[in-house]
């Protein structure tokens, strides 16, 4: 999929007035091998465990984009290396994490887009307390399962439609 985020911000004025295009706030930054990134979201919320994480991205991922809510939570990661991993064997296009990453070094090697808030060395909790496919908030932008996420160097956009 070839898109630029400037240039889908450029071809649609009428859906960043409307909302149906929105920008995340620059506060992301790119972990995974792949810089470029897009696909319909998949969408979790956790607070500090990852275990749905897991149990989600050893699901076949079909270029689809795992959103993580993790309320922003700056105190554990809830991605890293193994799960990384998991990501680019399953066909996920990318993981979109509002909160922690781990294992800098490995995801850099995985075939997948990461981004997230910042990295941090504790794992999380599993104890599989979380929810899937529900509405959530990334950086103050709602984000509905099988939204479009579109990410690259500029930025990341979410899109009510597909939009490239």
């Amino acid at each position: 999929m070839s898109f630029a985020t400037t240039d889908l911000c450029d071809a649609h004025p009428d859906l960043l007035e409307d909302g149906r295009l929105q920008v995340l706030p620059p506060l992301f930054h790119h972990f995974g091998m792949r810089a470029k990134f897009a696909g319909p979201a998949v969408t979790l919320k956790v607070h500090e465990d990852n275990a749905l994480v897991r149990a989600t991205l050893e699901t076949p991922g079909e270029g689809r984009v795992l959103v993580v809510d993790g309320g922003g939570s700056l105190r554990r990661a809830l991605v890293g290396g193994q799960l990384g991993l998991l990501a680019q064997h399953n066909g996920w296009a990318g993981v979109l994490v509002d909160g922690c990453v781990r294992d800098r070094a490995e995801l850099a090697l995985c075939d997948v887009g990461v981004m997230a808030l910042a990295t941090h060395p504790q794992r999380s909790a599993r104890e599989g307390v979380g929810k899937r496919d529900v509405p959530v908030q990334i950086a103050g932008v709602a984000v509905r399962p099988g939204f479009w996420i579109y990410a690259d160097a500029d930025g990341v956009l979410v899109a009510s439609q597909q939009v490239a």
